[in-house]
């Protein structure tokens, strides 16, 4: 029975792909391997895992890391990631677990004495590499990553191998039993309810380790034997284990601690890795209490936590897979590239920096974030959404608490014969299918059938409220013997409109009714939720007898529920709930900041009649010397010349140069495509030419003038370069006129009209930045940039974003730039766009340059005398030595 319940727990749980939370992608370049590893409880057992290594981009040694698939998965589902990672200088390793894809072996449940035996022999490899750095220690520097099978195989690895140094666990368990056999009573998995959909979804679709969807036409795994064929390729005790849990429907002792040691929850104090945990709020398999419980016993080491809830999850959606690429990417830059970090770190400025608040037992909980609804961006009509932050995790019990009074009388539910039909809240795996969704954007698709469920109702609220954390209640159910409940909290609109069930998430709980008591009363604690109730919308309390997602009693029965307590308790984040959404003061404080020294910077160029804006910016003694260095004669010919670079070089801190000796020059009129593989030095070689960084060696002359920090000829070049930055709380066209104002020129300079045609945000220009999505942010930097018309324009992938017709219109905006007489450099990794727009390229590899010239040039070079000419992306791929 123990062994059932862990199988039905961890079957439930592998049942998560990592595609729920990364999309996979077709196969990334790597280097295939076998690797032999020895596991079992007594060191007997020898198993073929199959893993692909990425060596790193750019860098001789870099920091490792291994990004461990979920269930139904293989190594091919984490391919894409692992392809960006590599590029971003991380030797990368993936493999597909034991029972798994190609590799042989049975699976465990991510034992320690098998799947986390065989990390740790995967970071053995890993130590080996030439590629991979080590520490002072000689261990090597290594992250893991992953989503649900795969998150949790990284907790059991930092809790079991002290030479992790950096996990990212998402949409992972803390409880496999508590996860299969959840009670919303507080009494544990001895006395919850089976999780039964879950568990016979994954079982009973022969998901151990048979590939699933396109991973099937692929994945040739070892044909199954005729046990395995019966089981799958779980290990035959876990399989029979299952068998007997799904008939009795309940947990044992044995099963509890069988469930209890492939379980975070068994070794989460021993975990010195700094975790991100990363959390669905559209989950029913593994809800929010699981990476509340995960973080605070991290944290109760005295390890730095971060805590994330995202709109997604096992019930559906993936909109937000860039978003947690990048959080991932930026906890390991900071924990793995910054080595001997000693402070929690935030991923980025949506995984949030600050302090740290203590825990109950006074330990650091770090920082806190939220995924919620934004509306639509109105020229897409996609989603937006918004990542409120909080300098400190609040809890599941939040920073304060709201009472709302609920009214309704006792009322008769029965259980109905056989426990069917039964009511529906989330059906598993199907969720993002029906439109679920999380906080106030999903459509519910929870029934109620009548007569088997008891409601209470608030009053029309007369604020909003916006609830984050776990809600409780207060029941009284009358009856006898064990009572099987589930409780759920809805939002009702009004009586036009039916009710949402946030998440679609129940609390499922036991209660047993003493003999000759008649009742009981118990404290339910709701499912873990955000959600904004509106002005007007009330709130509904249910009581119900069944749920298809769990086993109910076959044995008819009814009973009597009443509110025991008139009230629900809501949960707040006061931190999170404050305007503009959670964002922290130096967000706002940055742009501002920006603005204020472009303004000191422009003042310095006003004796130039050329219009222009700038990013740079310097102190007054910068300023002061620039312009001194300026008055140096203009060697012959380059007055006019936009930009000439010559020799120019810059090393990383740690002597690896990221320039190299590097020299091209660039007309007027042309349209310059700046390329190369991430690592190549193009941002570096952008930043120099806006005056933001100081080369090692060489010089940057625009217009003949050195570039200096503050140098007046800067007046003439606009830019976009890593990212906008906007003061969220104001308008689009607030921001634009804010920083022209800050530049000092008249209005009548800035061709607002031009700038604001090519933003193409129509009304949305009169909204709050903060609401808008990456693609209107992208246009409304570009637009900026072009305030005043610039002579030289420098934009760092000015297309992210934009969606096909977009990229069109900017295509032709650019060349008709260019052919007005001003100059513009573009740097992109779109090369179809960049053959079509440009007329000259530059290419560089590992900082230096490789090519340039006109590309017609390129390309006639190139002929293949076959009659088809090649394609920018083949010669590109050719002159950096990544020719297929």
């Amino acid at each position: 029975m123990k062994r059932t319940a862990a199988l039905v727990a961890v079957l439930a749980l592998l049942g998560v792909t990592t595609w729920l939370v990364w999309p996979s992608a077709p196969d990334a370049r790597g280097q295939d391997q076998m690797i032999t590893v020895v596991d079992g409880p007594a060191d007997d057992q020898r198993v073929q895992i199959d893993t692909t290594f990425y060596p790193p981009a750019g860098a001789d040694k870099a920091p490792a890391v291994l990004l461990a698939h979920g269930f139904g998965g293989s190594k091919r589902s984490v391919s894409e990631q692992a392809e960006r990672l590599a590029g971003s200088g991380y030797a990368v390793l993936t493999w597909s677990a034991r029972g798994f894809g190609r590799s042989g072996g049975e699976i465990a449940l991510n034992s320690a004495d098998y799947e986390v035996k065989d990390v740790k022999q995967l970071i053995d490899w890993l130590a080996k590499r030439p590629e991979v750095a080590l520490d002072g220690s000689g261990d090597p520097r290594v992250g893991i990553a992953g989503g649900s099978y795969g998150g949790a195989i990284a907790l059991m690895t930092a809790a079991h191998d002290a030479r992790v140094d950096a996990i990212v666990p998402q949409i992972t368990w803390s409880d496999l039993a508590g996860a299969l056999f959840p009670d919303a009573t507080g009494k544990g998995p001895e006395n919850g309810v089976f999780k039964r959909m879950w568990a016979g979804i994954f079982f009973g679709r022969g998901g151990a380790g048979v590939p699933q969807g396109l991973e099937a036409l692929t994945e040739r795994p070892e044909p199954l034997t005729a046990e395995q064929a019966r089981c799958g390729r779980f290990l035959p005790a876990i399989c029979e284990i299952y068998q007997e849990v799904a008939k009795t429907g309940k947990a044992t002792p044995e099963a509890i601690e069988l469930l209890r040691k492939s379980s975070p929850v068994s070794v989460a104090g021993r975990i010195k890795a700094p975790t991100l945990l990363i959390q669905g709020q559209r989950d029913s398999l593994f809800p929010l209490d699981h990476a509340d419980a995960n973080a605070k016993a991290i944290a109760a080491a005295g390890t730095p936590v971060s805590l994330a809830w995202f709109d997604g999850g096992h019930d559906g959606g993936d909109g937000e897979a860039e978003w947690l690429y990048e959080q991932t990417a930026a906890w390991f830059d900071h924990y793995l590239k910054n080595a001997g970090a000693t402070a929690p770190q935030a991923a980025t400025t949506t995984a949030g920096t600050g302090t740290t608040a203590g825990t109950a037992a006074g330990t650091p909980v770090s920082a806190f974030t939220v995924t919620r609804d934004g509306g639509r961006d109105p020229g897409t009509r996609q989603r937006i959404r918004l990542h409120p932050e909080a300098t400190a995790y609040p809890g599941l019990g939040g920073t304060d608490v709201t009472a709302v009074p609920l009214a309704g009388p006792e009322q008769h539910v029965v259980n109905p014969p056989g426990g069917s039909p039964a009511s529906i809240s989330t059906v598993p795996g199907v969720g993002s299918l029906l439109g679920g969704g999380s906080g106030q954007s999903g459509m519910s698709v929870s029934l109620d059938m009548p007569g088997q469920s008891a409601a209470f109702e608030s009053a029309p609220l007369t604020g909003p409220l916006q609830l984050t954390g776990s809600p409780t209640a207060r029941i009284k159910v009358s009856g006898s013997g064990e009572v099987t409940l589930f409780a759920k909290l809805f939002d009702v609109p009004d009586s036009m409109q039916p009710p949402t069930l946030p998440a679609g998430l129940v609390a499922p709980l036991r209660v047993t009714i003493p003999e000759g008591a008649g009742s009981a009363e118990v404290t339910v604690t709701l499912p873990a939720v955000d959600h904004r109730f509106e002005i007007g919308h009330r709130l509904r309390l249910v009581v119900a007898t069944t749920d298809m997602g769990y086993a109910t009693p076959a044995e008819p029965a009814s009973y009597r529920v009443a509110l025991a307590s008139p009230t629900v308790s809501v949960p707040t984040v006061a931190t999170l709930a404050a305007p503009p959404a959670g964002i922290a003061w130096w967000v706002w404080a940055m742009p501002l900041t920006a603005i204020l020294v472009a303004a000191a910077v422009l003042a310095t160029g006003r004796r130039r009649p050329a219009p222009a804006t700038t990013g740079a910016g310097a102190s007054p003694d910068a300023v002061a010397s620039s312009a001194a260095e300026a008055e140096a004669p203009v060697p012959a010919g380059t007055a006019e010349v936009p930009l000439d670079i010559r020799g120019l070089s810059k090393a990383y801190r740690n002597g690896e140069p990221a320039v190299d000796g590097l020299s091209f020059r660039v007309e007027q009129g042309q349209v310059l495509g700046l390329l190369g593989p991430n690592g190549a030095g193009k941002t570096t070689t952008m930043r120099m030419m806006m005056g933001l960084i100081h080369p090692d060696g060489g010089e940057i002359r625009i217009f003949g003038e050195p570039v200096t920090p503050g140098a007046p000829v800067l007046s003439r070049l606009g830019s976009f370069v890593e990212g906008p930055g906007f003061l969220p709380h104001l308008s689009g066209r607030d921001n634009l006129e804010l920083y022209w104002a800050a530049t000092g020129r008249p209005a009548a300079d800035a061709r607002f009209d031009e700038a604001l045609e090519i933003a193409g945000l129509g009304t949305a220009l009169e909204r709050a930045v903060r609401t808008y999505s990456q693609g209107m942010r992208q246009r409304l930097a570009i637009a900026q940039a072009m305030l005043g018309l610039p002579d030289l324009l420098v934009l760092d992938e000015p297309t992210n974003g934009l969606d096909p017709p977009q990229i069109r219109e900017m295509r032709e905006v650019l060349k008709r730039y260019a052919r007005d007489g001003r100059t513009v450099i573009v740097s992109s990794h779109l090369l179809a766009e960049v053959e079509q727009t440009c007329t000259h390229v530059v290419v560089m590899q590992r900082g230096r340059l490789v090519s340039a010239g006109p590309v017609s040039a390129l390309l006639s070079s190139a002929a293949t005398g076959n009659g088809h000419g090649p394609r920018l992306e083949d010669v590109f791929l050719d002159l950096i030595g990544e020719k297929a």
